[in-house]
């Protein structure tokens, strides 16, 4: 199901939207809150020194103190009110309204969908995509894309998925795992996962084309993986020996003039089109390293 799916009301939202707290736009390391516009913060402190400065005048001007002594007394007591009374009371009363253009800036960030890839093993029987596309609806989560290998026990299908910006990966793992999905796995992504992966190979294609030298690079963009460089440990250091990865993180790709090239990708498998879509480019590179140069 590739277009929008239909949109189904959540019980913990329970009908409506959920409004942040003003605490949420106080910075993770200072702590501190973001500055009030000029405007909201003027008419903040006015509201809250003007009866301040009228109980203060009052006071003072019925006294029979001499002129001078008024306008010290008036001067000093407006002064310490307005730094340790009027200000810190407003920003704590009127906290809400200083920061209402940020706070609907965080909603309409928080209810903006986001890009998440995601994997699992389904069965390869009639309904079983059509069974995950339900659960997702439930979510109200749209496919976008989806790839399908052929693995061992059924079809390993790969999706980009567009799904409302308060959902968490908890969820979305579970919703997959209502619709049948056996082993999934979901990782936050951008709107580069919606390049053609076709495109994007024949483009590393003719960069090694230009330059073979250039395969490990290009295959570890290809399969937005790490380059090992050496013998490691546990996974690594197997996939170097010959024995594959047991969670399939680690692929080796052999060529004959670069020598073996190790790549690991931890926490994300590699599927057999990427294992073959490398070793593909791989034999590229081969082919046109020992290929004798030739004039226009």
């Amino acid at each position: 199901m590739m277009g929008p799916m239909k949109r189904s009301a959540r019980g913990r939202n329970h009908g409506g939207t959920q409004h942040p707290a003003a605490s949420e736009l106080s910075c993770e390391v200072c702590g501190l809150m973001p500055e009030p516009t000029k405007t909201r913060l003027t008419l903040a402190n006015v509201a809250v020194m003007l009866p301040i400065e009228l109980v203060v005048h009052a006071a003072v001007v019925g006294t029979h103190l001499s002129y001078v002594a008024k306008v010290l007394v008036l001067t000093l007591t407006a002064t310490v009110l307005v730094i340790w009374v009027a200000e810190p009371s407003a920003a704590r009363m009127l906290r809400r309204w200083l920061h209402a253009p940020a706070l609907r800036h965080r909603r309409r960030l928080g209810a903006a969908p986001a890009l998440w890839r995601a994997r699992t093993v389904l069965r390869d029987r009639p309904g079983s995509l059509q069974k995950l596309t339900q659960s997702l609806a439930r979510l109200d989560t749209n496919i976008l894309s989806i790839h399908v290998h052929p693995v061992d026990g059924g079809v390993l299908d790969e999706f980009v998925l567009s799904a409302p910006g308060e959902l968490g990966e908890a969820e979305l793992l579970k919703a997959l795992r209502d619709g049948g999905g056996k082993d999934p796995q979901v990782w936050p992504t951008t709107a580069l996962a919606m390049a053609d992966g076709q495109t994007g190979a024949l483009s590393l294609a003719a960069r090694i084309a230009a330059n073979p030298a250039e395969l490990p690079l290009a295959v570890a963009e290809l399969l937005r993986a790490q380059i090992e460089a050496g013998p490691g440990t546990g996974a690594a250091s197997a996939a170097a020996a010959g024995t594959p990865a047991p969670d399939g993180t680690v692929l080796r790709v052999p060529t004959a003039w670069h020598g073996p090239l190790t790549f690991v990708r931890p926490g994300e498998p590699f599927t057999p089109a990427e294992s073959a879509r490398a070793h593909r480019l791989a034999e590229l590179a081969e082919i046109l390293a020992h290929s004798p140069a030739t004039g226009r």
